[in-house]
């Protein structure tokens, strides 16, 4: 349930209604607009039974959210989350584009990349220093050591730095060097490490699962509110189903579902949503025409010696191909790159 503060509501209203909830052990979560106060409430309703909180000074009405995810849904918060990350802002006009390597393999590999980056604008730098391969084999990434070359590009290029957590451990170390996290389609049902990121505070982008419904994805990220942290962008990567030709199915649909049904900001990853890079710029226009807020592309020095993922990583030209492409589409929505 919400509590629709009303417009002129004082803060004397809004704590009065905080600690009579407080009173009853129901979680309380505090959403000021522009125009008015929302309170969440979360836990058993029966206890209001006999509250009669209507009556209550500064009190609009009482809306009733029959979604699973509270915090998340357009009920709770009607206007777009706006995160500003070092002064940088993802769900406002700007589209906002990450991109870097699948992996950190090397000092030298990263710094050109992120020179490259900057030198376009770009204004996010990724790069996995944990890889959760389907196969043991597979190179895992180089972990702590990952994270300082993440963390020394970032402060020479002053790009913000994101990279994938796969454990409570590799948050805390993640911590120490990025500036923000993912947390991969993997691990978007781990719920014990959700509620340790929903601890934190850091950013945090929520990649869909392999076969997650939107439902799912969405109390995943409810998990993480839940536990106080509201910095989370959804990120749609595709999901699995019948066909093979692509690695996965970019579901371009589910970026404006989670628009209407959800206030936080939604990125697309089509690179992991197609596996071919010759697909990445037609499905990052796309994503864009679609309502996303950004885009998420891995972009490799060259990418037939990459040791994760090079088939989906962009080289310099193709990368550069797509800002001038997605800065078109941009535009044509009245947005900006």
């Amino acid at each position: 349930m919400v509590i629709v503060m009303k417009p002129k509501a004082t803060k004397e209203d809004i704590k009065g209604v905080e600690d009579l909830l407080r009173s009853l052990n129901l979680g309380v979560h505090i959403s000021s607009g522009s125009e008015r106060t929302i309170i969440g409430v979360i836990g058993d309703k029966r206890l209001l039974a006999d509250t009669p909180l209507e009556l209550m000074p500064g009190v609009d009405r009482l809306i009733p959210i029959v979604e699973p995810y509270k915090l998340v849904s357009r009920a709770f918060k009607p206007e777009n989350t706006v995160l500003n990350i070092k002064g940088v802002e993802i769900g406002g006009k700007q589209i906002a584009v990450i991109a870097g390597p699948c992996a950190v393999e090397s000092e030298d590999q990263v710094l050109s990349t992120a020179r490259f980056l900057k030198s376009l604008g770009v204004r996010f730098l990724r790069g996995g220093a944990y890889k959760p391969r389907t196969s043991p084999y597979s190179f895992q990434g180089l972990e702590e050591d990952g994270l300082k070359i993440l963390a020394a590009a970032g402060k020479e290029t002053g790009l913000i730095t994101v990279s994938e957590i796969v454990s409570a451990e590799s948050l805390h170390l993640a911590e120490k060097y990025v500036d923000m996290i993912q947390i991969g389609a993997r691990n978007m049902q781990n719920f014990h490490l959700l509620k340790e990121v929903g601890r934190s505070r850091i950013p945090v982008i929520l990649k869909r699962g392999l076969s997650a419904t939107i439902e799912e994805w969405l109390n995943a990220a409810e998990y993480l509110m839940n536990e106080g942290n509201y910095n989370i962008i959804l990120c749609e990567r595709g999901i699995r189903t019948f066909e093979t030709y692509t690695r996965n199915t970019l579901d371009l649909s589910s970026i404006p579902a989670v628009k209407e049904l959800s206030h936080l900001p939604v990125i697309a990853d089509p690179s992991h949503g197609t596996g071919k890079w010759k697909l990445v710029t037609p499905m990052s226009r796309a994503a864009i025409a679609a309502g996303a807020d950004g885009v998420i592309v891995e972009v490799h020095p060259c990418p037939n010696a990459a040791m994760s993922d090079g088939p989906q990583s962009l080289n310099f030209e193709s990368f550069s191909g797509l800002m001038t492409e997605i800065k078109s589409i941009a535009g044509i929505l009245g947005r900006e790159l």
